[in-house]
């Protein structure tokens, strides 16, 4: 979907140049096929020249505009109802005689997903059942996503992707990306989990979707966060200034010159020895995605503020023992900072507990650190507002991509049509330890989530747990 850009030029003397007409610009969101968050104050920005009044039209509405001191500019549409009617938007100045025509807008319902490669996983890879990772009980469900990528279409539903881009020190404003149509020709690209995540709201709700992927593998929930949401505690703050002390250092010494003389010295090293491997090129330590803040400066913060009603998130799986007892802290850190950053309140936030991964132990461990960042997961609920899909049981002993993204996404949106869209549904999670109370050789355990009761289940590759019997 590319936008439509007209410019009109007004009277002749007075015209101004060809050039003038970029000082408008709008954020990278406001394309073709964009899809308003309904019932809020929808948000509409961009930059420009000081002085350029900026217009806004949209479904009977005019909103005006001008830059504040540092060129940007903001307007807020009024709330609206969803409508899956194709309407266009129009963003002008009659200054320079901008006019940009954004086409095929609807209102709807629109979330914000983010997180590492779990959530990133396109149907395309979820679709490949790789022989020498995938076990035969799984392929079942790389045949399900191969089918529904290949023939699923939807107009109502929506997926804008936010393009890879790091910033270490500075949070950025401008982004790219374009917003596409479910279709068997977009839905390779698709994020699994938020794809089946937004197709189990279509369902319910009957209104547009717009789902805003936000994702980068192999990352940690620390470069996903805002500088000020380290200072929440002293050993936080602590951690960031040493972090951030060691990347300046790094930065200061990277010399670009020297690496790749470097790079050239170790590939004629090899060459001359006849090994074929090339040697690794040295990169530049500021445009590491691992670094504090720099994926919340880079792909984040320009998705703020536009409306949302909530966000879902998938990640964890990079922390290892180092870090894994401080992921609690950083990851409601994360989730208040983002919160305060939106500015609407505590919105829902729902996330994925991490699947289970390789075989199961069967001797007592002293530390594990899957375990306890899933333990730390679970007890980010007590943030309000959150809720929490537990996966273990739809894991792969050999992969840490599991496929079933069918079972993730459909639980995440229990979360969300339970509580945020009042639907009739029973319980949206599996138990969830209460309390407990001990009386002489016994322990009494209370559950949130229990339903009808707890059993002792089995759940398939692909359907709903069922009774076994089984201790």
């Amino acid at each position: 979907m590319k936008t439509k850009l007209i410019a009109i030029i007004l009277g002749m003397a007075g015209a101004l140049p060809i050039a003038g007409m970029a000082d408008v610009k709008p954020s990278g969101l406001f394309t073709d096929g964009m899809v308003i968050q309904r019932e809020t104050k929808a948000p509409v920005w961009g930059t420009a020249d000081v002085g350029e009044k900026v217009t806004v039209e949209f479904a009977g509405q005019t909103k005006t505009a001008m830059p504040d001191e540092t060129g940007k500019w903001v307007v807020k549409l009024d709330p609206m109802p969803a409508s899956s009617e194709s309407r266009a938007m129009i963003i002008s100045s009659q200054v320079s005689g901008f006019k940009l025509q954004v086409s095929d807008v609807l209102v709807g319902e629109v979330w914000f997903c983010s997180g590492q490669s779990n959530m990133k996983y396109q149907l395309r890879k979820l679709a490949n059942a790789r022989p020498k990772v995938t076990e035969e009980k799984y392929e079942p469900v790389a045949a399900y996503i191969k089918k529904e990528m290949d023939t699923a279409r939807d107009e109502m539903l929506r997926l804008f992707d936010v393009a890879e881009k790091t910033s270490a020190f500075e949070p950025l404003e401008t982004l790219s990306g374009q917003w596409e149509a479910c279709s068997p020709e977009a839905n390779p690209e698709f994020s699994g989990t938020a794809y089946f995540f937004g197709r189990e709201l279509r369902k319910a709700l009957n209104v547009p979707i717009g789902l805003i992927t936000c994702t980068w593998g192999g990352t940690r929930v620390e470069s996903w966060m805002p500088a000020e949401a380290f200072q929440q505690d002293k050993e936080m703050a602590a951690y960031y200034e040493r972090q951030r002390s060691g990347l300046k250092k790094l930065v200061k010494k990277w010399d670009p010159k020297q690496a790749e003389a470097n790079y050239q010295a170790a590939l004629a090293k090899q060459t001359a020895k006849g090994k074929g491997r090339k040697p690794k090129r040295e990169k530049d330590p500021e445009g590491n995605h691992k670094n504090l803040t720099t994926l919340f400066n880079g792909m984040v913060n320009p998705v703020i503020p536009y409306a949302i009603r909530g966000a879902i998130w998938y990640q964890g799986e990079s922390h290892g023992a180092s870090i894994a007892h401080r992921y609690g802290a950083h990851f409601s850190a994360m989730i208040s900072a983002w919160r305060k950053q939106w500015d609407q309140g505590d919105f829902p936030f729902y996330f994925a507990q991490l699947a289970n991964h390789k075989d199961p132990v069967t001797e007592p461990v002293e530390f594990n650190s899957w375990a306890l960042v899933c333990d730390q997961q679970r007890r980010t609920l007590g943030l309000k507002n959150t809720g929490m899909a537990v996966l273990n049981d739809v894991g792969e002993a050999n992969d840490i991509h599991p496929h079933n993204k069918v079972d993730v996404g459909k639980r995440l949106a229990l979360w969300a049509l339970k509580n945020d869209y009042k639907q009739n549904i029973p319980v949206c999670s599996g138990p969830l330890y209460k309390s407990h109370e001990i009386k002489g050789d016994q322990v009494i355990i209370l559950f949130d989530s229990a339903g009808s009761g707890l059993m002792s289940g089995l759940k398939p590759v692909m359907g709903t747990a069922r009774k076994t019997g089984e201790p």
